[in-house]
């Protein structure tokens, strides 16, 4: 052999040196994210969209709550999303704060075809402002956008007999304009989207629109201390990196990860 074929290095010798001087990848920094909301009005279905992009007809609803993780790519920037899909029955309530406390963003979600859904949207987002980080990040999400008539007009007048009925809809009438849940959450200065959790529509959305609000160095500068990221208004890019996970924890509290996605 001569001397130049002795020298060349074989191609896992390559692969060893091109590694070597690879910078390590970056340690994501983690969100904790919460959802809240009445029951029914589809939270666990927009998580599960979001992370395993899938959609369950029927199930039951969450005990307590159910926590599952997401990873996504924001710019140069990887973020591990930690969210926590709260239960929606009153009975459950008392337990919100410990879910909430120190999370970085909130997605409260209401049931487009049911009136009543917002108003208790509006109490969580007055609890949230009250309790929560004074910076927390919080979306409003106005949920079931496949139930809603294709010819349906978002901007008709909604009729006096839904608004007084409690919001008991028959899951095919709009009961809440868009321009009303928009108004309102332009008003108090907070992320709006509507979607379908059956269909994907708008779900990624959230999460993207929530991303581009996280001033991530100062989160990831808190790193341990649990204080809050302050908002930042900017251009960024997210991508879902597919790496999502389905975790489980037991404790004093149980935790499902079937919950309600009527």
């Amino acid at each position: 052999m001569s001397q130049a074929d002795s020298s060349h290095n074989s191609p896992a010798d390559e692969g060893a040196n091109a590694s070597s001087h690879s910078p390590a990848p970056a340690k994501p920094i983690q969100i904790k994210v919460v959802l809240l909301g009445e029951a029914a009005v589809g939270k666990s279905s927009l998580v599960l969209r979001f992370v395993n992009d899938e959609f369950q007809e029927n199930k039951e609803p969450t005990i307590g709550a159910a926590f599952l993780t997401q990873k996504v790519r924001l710019d140069d920037s990887v973020l591990k999303l930690d969210i926590w899909d709260t239960a929606g029955q009153e009975r459950f309530h008392s337990l919100a704060p410990m879910y909430y406390r120190n999370a970085q963003a909130a997605v409260v979600v209401y049931d487009i075809t049911r009136a009543s859904s917002l108003d208790r949207a509006k109490a969580w987002i007055k609890e949230l402002q009250r309790q929560a980080n004074p910076n927390i990040v919080i979306a409003l999400v106005g949920n079931k956008l496949d139930l809603v008539a294709e010819n349906d007009n978002e901007e008709e007048e909604i009729s006096e007999d839904h608004e007084d009925n409690g919001g008991d809809g028959d899951g095919k009438t709009r009961q809440i304009a868009t321009e009303t849940a928009r108004a309102y959450a332009d008003e108090l200065g907070l992320l709006f989207v509507e979607t379908s959790a059956k269909s994907g529509q708008g779900v990624v959305e959230v999460f993207t629109e929530v991303a581009k609000k996280l001033d991530l160095s100062q989160i990831a500068s808190a790193g341990r201390r649990g204080r809050p990221g302050q908002l930042n208004a900017g251009n960024v890019n997210v991508n879902v990196l597919g790496e999502g996970g389905l975790d489980t924890s037991d404790g004093s509290i149980r935790t499902k990860t079937d919950g309600c996605a009527c």
